[in-house]
């Protein structure tokens, strides 16, 4: 017997809940999960939870398929609904997401071809995408003790994250800390506040976990490629539009340095490096890296994974009450988030877990460079 799919004028509002614009918040997303999961054969596209406090204030947790969709298309979607529900046509413009020649004002309508990214015929890889290799380091440098066997696999160090209890850090790094961490690398190179910030964190993570200095630790990172494919991906395009860069390097030489300063300069070019090697055509080597490669996987073995919400605009989602108080993953993870700041837009808030033992020191590294006083006498 063929299963009766509901039909929208059936979907039950909840009892206490008026048709103002604050309370359609819930009753477009129960919409939503009703009709993603009655009529979609696959996945259902996202998920979201809406919490109504004592105080008359709101939280929204919502989660989406990362299959359909990167953080720029997560924010497109959350716009388009945010600006739904306070009764505006389309949704509202995000960073990087693509407004509309015609009007500034209104985003792009998304895009879901997908065959701008497909694989090309036949494969052609072209680069060695340390960001899914493990592939030509020896078991010995791997082990950093110079006597390890080829044939046995190399101990993980992500084995070593999941195996101790884990404590969320949360630091707060305002414009003023980030300008610091910049001048650190002045004037003989100039980075950006994300370069900077990201380079330090993963020199902190090494740091505090301590590993054999021949050990290569990577540090992997979302790039953005709309801009950086020929053609540009369409404006508006709903769908993975990222690859992962990835800065490498032995623990000693991240580590080691004679300043606090040339540290800094040698992660921030390994981080900038990185970037710079994503064009069209290293994108395109690695659609069919992952094309010949199906299930291929990033190499978690002894990388700190980064994922910037900064840039998104999800600070300024407004469902009909008003801006957040506060924005960020449910939980904290061993990858690491950075996070927009409510009230400091050049601000970012660093969050993931570290093993309890290290959570400590890795604060610590993260801090040291404030009370390096000497950063701003030697520029000044």
């Amino acid at each position: 017997m063929e299963k009766e799919e509901p039909a929208a004028a059936e979907l039950e509002i909840p009892a206490g809940f008026n048709t103002n614009r604050s309370d359609l918040v819930y009753v477009i997303m129960h919409s939503m999960l009703v009709l993603g999961s009655s009529f979609c054969p696959l996945q259902c596209h996202s998920f979201g939870q809406v919490t109504w406090l004592g105080c008359g204030g709101m939280v929204l947790c919502t989660a989406i398929n990362h299959c359909l969709c990167d953080g720029i298309g997560t924010a497109q979607f959350l716009h388009a609904w945010a600006r739904a529900v306070r009764g505006g046509g389309g949704g509202h413009d995000a960073p990087d997401a693509g407004a509309d020649d015609n009007d500034p004002a209104l985003p792009a309508p998304p895009f879901h071809d997908r065959r701008a990214l497909r694989p090309r015929c036949p494969p052609r890889v072209a680069f060695t995408h340390p960001e899914y290799s493990t592939r030509g380091i020896s078991a010995a440098v791997a082990n950093g003790n110079g006597n390890g066997n080829a044939n046995e696999a190399p101990p993980s160090l992500l084995a070593r994250l999941l195996g101790q209890p884990l404590a969320p850090v949360s630091l707060t790094f305002t414009a003023a800390h980030l300008l610091r961490l910049k001048r650190q690398c002045a004037p003989s190179l100039k980075c950006t506040s994300f370069e900077a910030l990201a380079a330090h964190v993963w020199r902190a993570w090494v740091h505090a976990l301590d590993p054999p200095g021949a050990l290569r630790v990577k540090l992997l990172f979302s790039v953005n490629v709309r801009r950086r494919l020929k053609p540009e991906l369409p404006r508006g395009y709903y769908g993975n539009g990222f690859v992962l860069g990835c800065a490498e390097s032995t623990a000693a030489q991240l580590l080691t340095s004679p300043s606090s300063s040339s540290a800094s300069r040698y992660g921030v070019r390994l981080v900038q490096d990185a970037k710079d090697c994503v064009d069209d055509d290293y994108v395109r080597s690695m659609v069919d890296l992952l094309e010949e490669r199906r299930g291929a996987r990033p190499d978690l073995a002894a990388s700190l994974v980064i994922s910037a919400w900064t840039r998104l605009g999800l600070e300024d989602l407004d469902f009909g009450a008003g801006k957040a108080a506060h924005m960020g993953p449910l939980t904290s993870e061993i990858y690491c988030v950075f996070l927009p700041v409510m009230g400091d837009p050049q601000g970012v808030t660093v969050l993931l877990s570290v093993p309890q033992a290290a959570a400590d020191k890795f604060q610590h590294c993260c801090l040291e460079f404030l009370k390096d006083t000497d950063v701003d006498a030697k520029l000044s």
